[in-house]
């Protein structure tokens, strides 16, 4: 069966229901493929969904600056209609730890006050005003459970800062149903439970895909936001070679414990990115406390086949937990802690990919790892831009898309994004961004 369409799009996550929202509305007929029931239900579902407005890049927080007033305003986006059940956003701020480890913050308030990204500088005291059952003390570097030093406290912090504008989407995949029935309303199709099998090409440009069920969808345009199979679409397209910064599918864990007795960390716990731990920490429901990891150099990173890996959580999780309890010192550790498995699209330099590719009409909106949830909005935005610019046919290598980000006055060079761009130094090289 043979279908024609303006545009493809490979993937059902929240990145690729935002560019199918975002092409329907410019008026082109897009079919987006998901090979899950379900859109968000890959690795979108288990999303930490935190939103924040720090990176450790200008270019980098300059994008999530300027989604922050989407999530603000979640129906306003969406034009959802009287009572349509969407997704919750919960501001609750973010703390960034500050020690010698990480040149005590002044990056970020480097790039803060030229973003105008408020901000606070809170002294120990005043942080433990907030959290009272949070540790002020200093454990850096990070170690492994097995180390003899671990735990041991060998300073005490300075200051941490303090952003304001940030918080957590209560539930990731509903607010992926959320932009999907958005799309769904300016006239796109999705076509779920299909896995794209091949790429079709003729005359030097792409021309659609194939499905599992023998269908074949032609477009001028196909998008790949695949997520941690991105890799493999790529080099169905055979696009790969032209990329200096590639993906791989890394493998992650995320631990709940429960919040210290006494304190009621879901209604009065913080976000906070704690690079002296190695991990991250937001409130969750059921009073817990949702800890991740930022990839110490300790820790080995678990590079998988996406169609092949251990979905149980391990001991990475425990130790995670174990970490946190450094920073929560009245917080118990289960000897089994509960927590998820899921996959990050990781780039090479932890920035992702919102480029074309050397296959005329084949792009990518790639290599989003755990830190692009937060900037699907405009990313569906810039896309689409980004689409128009090169089909109209100017050179993007040679003179990249300066795309205007909505809600600031800032020219996001697409060139930052970039296949063919250098390891950016300035990166985490962690989910921090």
């Amino acid at each position: 069966m043979s279908e024609n369409w303006d545009a493809v799009i490979i993937g059902g996550g929240i990145i690729g229901c935002a560019i199918a929202y975002e092409l329907a509305k410019g008026g082109r007929k897009v079919a987006c493929v998901e090979k899950n029931p379900v859109a968000g239900s890959g690795s979108t579902c288990n999303s930490c969904a935190i939103i924040r407005t720090h990176y450790s890049t200008l270019s980098g927080a300059a994008l999530a600056k300027s989604n922050y007033p989407f999530w603000e305003d979640w129906p306003g986006y969406l034009g959802a209609g009287e009572g349509e059940a969407l997704a919750t956003y919960r501001e609750v701020g973010c703390c960034y730890t500050c020690f010698e480890s990480n040149g005590y913050g002044a990056k970020l308030e480097d790039i803060a006050n030229e973003l105008d990204i408020p901000y606070e500088v809170w002294t120990p005291a005043k942080m433990r005003a907030h959290l009272p059952i949070m540790s002020p003390g200093h454990f850096h570097p990070v170690k492994t459970a097995d180390d003899p030093a671990f735990g041991e406290q060998t300073g005490e912090m300075r200051y941490v800062l303090f952003f304001p504008k940030a918080g957590y989407i209560n539930d990731p995949m509903l607010a992926t149903q959320n932009i999907q029935s958005a799309a769904r309303r300016h006239g796109a199709t999705f076509i779920m439970g299909e896995r794209v099998t091949g790429v079709l090409q003729g005359e030097n440009r792409v021309t659609g895909v194939t499905l599992q069920s023998d269908r074949a969808l032609h477009a001028p345009v196909v998008v790949n936001a695949s997520g941690p199979h991105s890799y493999k679409v790529n080099d169905m397209a055979g696009v790969t070679e032209g990329m200096n910064i590639r993906t791989r599918a890394l493998r992650v864990e995320v631990a709940h414990v429960p919040s210290p007795e006494g304190f009621d960390f879901e209604a009065n716990g913080l976000i906070c990115s704690d690079a002296d731990i190695g991990g991250y920490w937001r409130p969750e429901i059921g009073n817990k406390i949702l800890i991740g990891s930022e990839e110490p150099e300790c820790d080995p990173l678990d590079w998988v086949d996406p169609d092949d890996y251990d979905t149980e959580a391990t001991d990475q999780s425990r130790l995670q937990a174990l970490r946190a309890a450094q920073r929560f010192p009245t917080m118990g550790v289960p000897n089994r802690v509960q927590g998820i498995a899921d996959l990050y699209d990781t780039s090479d330099d932890w920035i992702p990919i919102y480029d074309h590719s050397d296959l005329p009409g084949f792009f990518m909106a790639v290599g989003t790892s755990g830190n692009q949830f937060k900037n699907a909005p405009v990313v569906g935005m810039m896309m689409a831009a980004l689409i128009d610019y090169v089909e109209d046919g100017n050179d993007h290598d040679a003179n990249p898309f300066q795309y205007a980000l909505p809600n600031m006055d800032y020219t996001l060079d697409m060139a930052f994004c970039s296949r063919k761009r250098e390891i950016n130094l300035e990166s985490s090289f962690s989910v921090v961004g």
